[in-house]
């Protein structure tokens, strides 16, 4: 059966702007229409113009909190880097994204609503976990080449650099808000996924000179 699509036209993104605020603070079975027809600015008859059902609704708002929240790295990595340079660069952009209002709250909404939706959570899976490990791969497998780092599993070695960028500092951002985490905490989380990326992967002196450099130089031992 296809899907249903959404009808666009001019007031489109000021309903999924309104219904995205309603559903981000209410959940889906938290959110009436009425609340977010009030909260859009437009009559409950316009809103059904556009979503025919409340379903539709959430699902395009999730997706586009998806689109907003997607992880872009672009331009920020210098391939030329050491190793240890960066990782350190990476591991503070996915610290930063882990611990964004907008990570947050997709995160609440997907784990809230995976058994109602579990395309959407599949998407989310998709477009966040997957998508982050991928970037993260390809650098990797770019200092590997360049005989920076030796790993044999290069997606695992991803997925395991992620879950080091995410200790700590996730699961208080989703739990306990954003008090709970400060520089100094993101900082320690960033050199000690680091420390333990270069401690299982970094290459070892007796691989030889790397970049001019001896391979085993260890940036952050200071």
């Amino acid at each position: 059966m296809k899907e249903i699509q959404p009808v666009r036209g001019r007031k489109f993104a000021q309903v999924v702007e309104g219904a995205r605020r309603v559903f981000l603070r209410d959940g889906f079975e938290g959110a009436s229409v009425d609340d977010i027809a009030h909260e859009a600015g437009v009559s409950k008859a316009t809103l059904y113009t556009y979503f025919p059902d409340k379903r539709l609704m959430f699902a395009e708002v999730f997706r586009s909190e998806l689109r907003r929240a997607a992880l872009d790295a672009t331009g920020r990595i210098d391939p030329a880097q050491p190793a240890e340079e960066m990782l350190m660069t990476l591991a503070r952009i996915l610290v930063a994204h882990v611990t964004s209002p907008e990570w947050a709250r997709i995160y609440r909404v997907s784990v809230g609503e995976a058994a109602r939706f579990p395309a959407l959570a599949r998407e989310y899976y998709e477009m966040g976990p997957v998508a982050v490990r991928d970037v993260l791969a390809a650098h990797l497998g770019d200092a590997v080449s360049r005989g920076l780092l030796v790993i044999d599993d290069i997606p695992l070695a991803a997925e395991q650099f992620l879950q080091l960028c995410e200790a700590s500092v996730q699961p208080r951002k989703i739990f306990l808000g954003g008090a709970a985490v400060d520089d100094d905490l993101r900082e320690r989380v960033v050199r000690g996924a680091v420390r333990l990326m270069m401690a299982a992967y970094g290459a070892r002196p007796q691989d030889g000179m790397v970049d001019g450099c001896p391979a085993g130089h260890r940036l952050l031992a200071s």
